[in-house]
């Protein structure tokens, strides 16, 4: 590494001593040691308010969402803004009802928290959808998108290196601009 640094900036004296002698230089493409510039994630935002006593269960979901991938960063809706997901309670099944890619309606339901299942879990997993995964069923604890069939005893909110991808593959355009 040290060499790669010694040579490179060697070769950057040179290419300036010559421009100095002899005119402009060309501009060198950049090694591979340059560091490419950060492009930011897409940003979705979430509209929690009528999550009821689950909104502190969507926030972190969210926020082990935002620790987990690149491509995509979840933020609370502001005043005045339309949400991209609206998150809402009810004493259903949990489930979502995704729109185009990124946006979408979560629907916290009671039903399973009675059974005994992890809010935090259902909420990730919810958002998941929002972020274009399918359910995985049946499955292990150490899938996210396995859900319910993980069992109750299933704690885990966190997406598994394949989700993760997932994830940053279908948001990948939001790093290059290309994305909707």
């Amino acid at each position: 590494m040290r060499v790669r640094g010694l040579t490179g900036g060697l070769a950057a004296a040179l290419v300036m001593s010559f421009a100095l002698l002899d005119g402009p230089a060309a501009v060198a493409a950049p090694s591979a040691g340059t560091a490419t510039p950060v492009v930011a994630a897409r940003v979705l935002t979430y509209d929690a308010s009528g999550a009821a006593e689950f909104k502190s269960a969507v926030d972190r979901g969210a926020a082990i969402w935002n620790e987990s991938v690149d491509a995509v960063e979840l933020r609370p809706v502001t005043s005045g803004q339309r949400a991209d997901i609206r998150v809402l309670a009810d004493d259903g099944w949990p489930r979502a009802v995704p729109g185009p890619l990124g946006t979408g309606t979560v629907y916290m339901g009671r039903q399973a928290v009675d059974q005994g299942y992890y809010t935090i879990r259902i909420a990730a997993h919810e958002l998941g959808h929002m972020l274009g995964l399918p359910d995985r069923k049946p499955g292990p604890c150490s899938s996210l998108m396995s859900g319910a069939s993980a069992g109750t005893a299933c704690t885990n909110p966190y997406p598994n290196a394949g989700e993760q991808a997932e994830v940053e593959e279908n948001f990948e355009g939001a790093r290059t601009g290309a994305l909707m």
